[in-house]
């Protein structure tokens, strides 16, 4: 990651600081989870430090230093957190996080067909719980406040518009 201020000019002229953070590009995966009795989703928890506030989100991260293809990472991801294993790894989109103070695309991934095994958790994760819900519990969690990330938010509302789009043909 790195921070830099940069000198700009303004579309009327006037010169001004610009203060941006760049990061590695991330890996957001949806795993989602069809059975007899319905659809689950699987979030992790976790402290995060900047809010100060242990939150519910979609499993996702980047390999800092690392070359690896996107979906390489978000199957990482998804096994380091969660210890979830994919048969299908489908890409939904690649969005810009924050794009007004950093510089970090956001590859989205929908997991299937998924099986459970060990986690392989970095140190600053030791804290951090799987949750299984149902969508119609997540969706409820978006709109009470108990899921506040804004990338999670916006993966589902693509994966949403992914899947009428399936349906429709």
């Amino acid at each position: 990651m790195t921070i830099r201020e940069d000198i700009i000019e303004r579309a009327h002229g006037e010169r001004g600081i610009y203060g941006v953070v760049d990061k590695e590009p991330s890996c957001l995966v949806i795993p989602l989870e069809t059975t007899a009795e319905g659809e689950f989703l699987y979030l992790v928890s976790q402290f995060r430090y900047t809010v100060g506030k242990r939150l519910m989100e979609f499993p996702q991260g980047t390999w800092e230093g690392s070359d690896a293809d996107p979906i390489t990472v978000a199957r990482g991801e998804l096994r380091e957190e969660t210890g979830l294993r994919a048969d299908r790894m489908t890409p939904l989109a690649s969005l810009q996080i924050a794009y007004g103070v950093l510089n970090q695309v956001q590859h989205i991934y929908l997991a299937e067909g998924l099986t459970p095994g060990e986690h392989a958790r970095d140190p600053e994760e030791s804290d951090l719980e799987v949750h299984r819900v149902p969508v119609s519990e997540f969706e409820t969690m978006l709109l009470d406040g108990r899921v506040v990330d804004n990338c999670s938010a916006a993966a589902w509302g693509v994966y949403q518009l992914w899947r009428d789009r399936q349906k429709r043909g």
